[in-house]
């Protein structure tokens, strides 16, 4: 088995303080620091930095400020990937933006495509045009942010693009029964490993999250979820398993033809 069959994941779920951006980081270096194993990806909540707010004008960062930063330096002390959603401005318009940072400071953006009408994020942000896929360490990955889990079409698996598919989230608790449901569904249609990671605890407007953040093998198995505590956890995924069951049970191969109109 090669090298770059395994990938080493962690995933932190995390309390976030409302709006404040450095207490939010400290509480991350805590985090990060509790790592005893080297890992090649780490992921992050939904707007990890200042929670699910719509003060969009308040919070947000350019592209290259500080939570960027925060960003490239703990992958390069690290030596790992890392990745989680903010708030950016650029050119008059806010995203709920997730960024990928390599260990060498680089980085891949995606743009959340689906906005939560029922918090009116759609009022505030602009809406993201186009998927991302991560070719990393031998490794297909697909990240995507929260609300965007309702969409199977969005995240289909064409002729497996994907090994990897990744929700960061803050998903209130009174819809845990659908994150759970839905992440698992993920997995099984598109026979792939699904992360998903959440916050926990109550934001301004008193809506609490728990958590359940959650690892699931691409037979629809969970390899691990979260209570509603603060969490690292870290695991080693296996491409040759992966590969083995496509080749066994090639379901992929009977999927619908369809094109995505944005």
């Amino acid at each position: 088995m090669t090298k770059k069959s395994k990938l080493n994941i962690t995933l932190i779920q995390s309390s976030l303080q409302w709006e404040e951006v450095d207490a939010n980081l400290q509480n991350f270096d805590l985090l990060l620091g509790q790592l005893r194993v080297a890992t090649d990806l780490i992921v992050l909540p939904e707007m990890f930095n200042t929670g699910f707010t719509m003060n969009a004008e308040k919070v947000a960062e350019k592209m290259g400020g500080k939570t960027h930063q925060w960003l490239q330096k703990k992958a390069q002390r690290l030596q790992s990937s890392i990745m989680g959603s903010l708030v950016i401005e650029e050119n008059g318009h806010y995203f709920n933006r997730l960024l990928w940072v390599f260990p060498d400071g680089t980085y891949h953006t995606y743009d959340k495509r689906h906005l939560f009408r029922m918090g009116k994020e759609h009022e505030t942000y602009t809406a993201g045009q186009k998927r991302l896929i991560v070719t990393y360490k031998g490794w297909k990955i697909c990240p995507m942010v929260c609300y965007d889990l309702r969409f199977p079409v969005w995240s289909r698996n064409v002729e497996n693009e994907y090994d990897l598919l990744i929700y960061v989230a803050n998903w209130p608790r009174i819809r845990g029964y659908v994150w759970w449901g839905l992440l698992h569904s993920r997995a099984m249609e598109n026979l792939a490993y699904v992360a998903g990671v959440n916050r926990i605890g109550a934001d301004k407007n008193n809506i609490p999250h728990s958590g359940n953040s959650s690892l699931i093998d691409f037979t629809g198995k969970t390899i691990w979820t979260s209570s509603n505590e603060q969490a690292v956890y870290s695991h080693s995924l296996s491409k040759e398993a992966l590969q083995n069951y496509r080749t066994n049970f090639p379901a992929w191969m009977d999927a619908d033809k369809f094109e995505v109109h944005i």
